[in-house]
C-alpha cells in the first residue's frame, strides 16, 4: 500500500511540474505576439501553420490516427481563430498583462454555461465569483495608471474581454470532442480549421500577411511550438490533478505574462491595476471551487 501511495505522490509532482511549465510556456505567448512584426490575425495563422506539423505527428501515435473533422471539431476551430483574432488584437492595443488577465475570465464563462446547459442550480458561491471577476475587470479597465502604454487601451480591453466569450466556447466544444478524440486530433483539427479563417480575417482587415524581420519569423515559430508543448503540457496535467490545484496554478498565466511585459515593455501596474487584477483573478478561483463536485449537493 505504501509503494502505491508513494507511486500516486510521485505522479501527482511530476503532473504539478508539468502543469506549471505548460502554464508558464503559455505565459509567452502574448509577448512572442508583440515580437511579432505582422498583422495580429495573421499572426495566429502562422502559430497555426508551425503548430500543425508537430500536432500531425502527435495524432498520428493516437489511437485512429488522424481521422476526420466533425462538426464539433470544426465549431471548436472557428471559436479558436475568433479567440486568437480578438486575443491578438487586444495584445496590440492594451497592455499585455491587462489582455492576459481579461482573457482568463473565461472559467467564470464556461462554468455558467455548463451550469446552464445542464440545469444545475448556480450556488452562492459562484455568484460571488461572479461579482469579484467582473468588478476586477472593470476596476483594472477604468483605472487609468501610469505606465502602461496602448495604442487604444479601452479598444484593447474589449478585445481581451471578449475572447473570453470566444476561448469558452473553444473549450465547451473541445470538452464535448474529447469524448470520442484523442487530445491530439482535436487540437490538429481545431488548428486546421482555424488557420484559413484567421488568413480570411488578414485580408478583410488589410493586415501585413507575411513578417518583416528574421525576429518576427522567429516568434511565429516559437508561438507554433508553444501552441504544442505549452496547451499539450496543460491537458496532460488536467487528466492527473484535482480541479482545486489546477484552478490555481494555472493562473501563473497571467503573472508570467506581467513579469514580462514589464521587463521587456516597461509595463508597470499601477495601484489601480494591480487591485482590479488581484480582485479579477480572485474571482476566477472562486468561480472554479464553485464548479468542484465536492461543492455540489448530494
Amino acid at each position: 500500500m505504501t509503494d502505491v501511495a508513494e507511486a500516486g505522490a510521485a505522479e501527482r509532482r511530476t503532473a504539478l511540474i508539468v502543469l506549471l511549465a505548460g502554464a508558464c510556456i503559455i505565459g509567452l505567448a502574448p509577448i512572442l505576439v508583440r515580437l511579432a512584426d505582422s498583422g495580429p490575425a495573421a499572426i495566429g495563422f502562422w502559430r497555426m501553420v508551425f503548430a500543425l506539423p508537430l500536432l500531425f505527428l502527435l495524432a498520428q501515435r493516437e489511437s485512429g490516427g488522424v481521422g476526420r473533422a466533425g462538426p464539433v471539431l470544426l465549431l471548436a476551430g472557428g471559436a479558436f481563430a475568433l479567440d486568437l483574432a480578438f486575443w491578438h488584437y487586444g495584445i496590440a492595443l492594451t497592455s499585455v498583462a491587462k489582455a492576459t488577465i481579461l482573457s482568463n475570465l473565461t472559467p467564470v464563462i464556461v462554468t455558467g454555461v455548463a451550469w446552464l446547459v445542464f440545469r444545475e442550480r448556480i450556488r452562492p458561491l459562484f455568484l460571488a465569483a461572479v461579482v469579484l471577476a467582473v468588478g476586477g475587470a472593470c476596476i483594472m479597465t477604468l483605472a487609468r495608471d501610469p505606465g502602461l502604454p496602448g495604442a487604444n487601451p479601452a479598444l484593447g480591453d474589449a478585445y481581451s474581454a471578449m475572447t473570453a466569450v470566444w476561448y469558452a466556447l473553444y473549450f465547451l466544444a473541445v470538452q464535448r470532442a474529447r469524448r470520442t478524440r484523442g487530445a491530439a486530433q482535436v487540437m490538429f483539427w481545431s488548428s486546421l480549421t482555424a488557420a484559413p479563417l484567421l488568413t480570411a480575417a488578414s485580408g478583410l482587415l488589410g493586415e501585413r500577411f507575411m513578417p518583416a524581420t528574421p525576429g518576427g519569423w522567429a516568434a511565429c515559430i516559437a508561438l507554433g511550438v508553444m501552441h504544442v508543448t505549452g496547451q499539450g503540457s496543460i491537458a496532460w496535467a488536467l487528466g492527473r490533478l484535482p480541479a482545486s490545484v489546477t484552478s490555481v496554478v494555472v493562473l501563473v498565466q497571467p503573472v508570467v505574462a506581467a513579469i514580462l511585459g514589464w521587463v521587456l515593455f516597461g509595463e508597470v501596474f499601477g495601484p489601480g491595476q494591480m487591485l482590479g487584477g488581484v480582485i479579477a483573478l480572485a474571482g476566477v478561483i472562486l468561480a472554479q471551487r464553485a464548479a468542484r463536485p465536492t461543492d455540489q449537493p448530494g
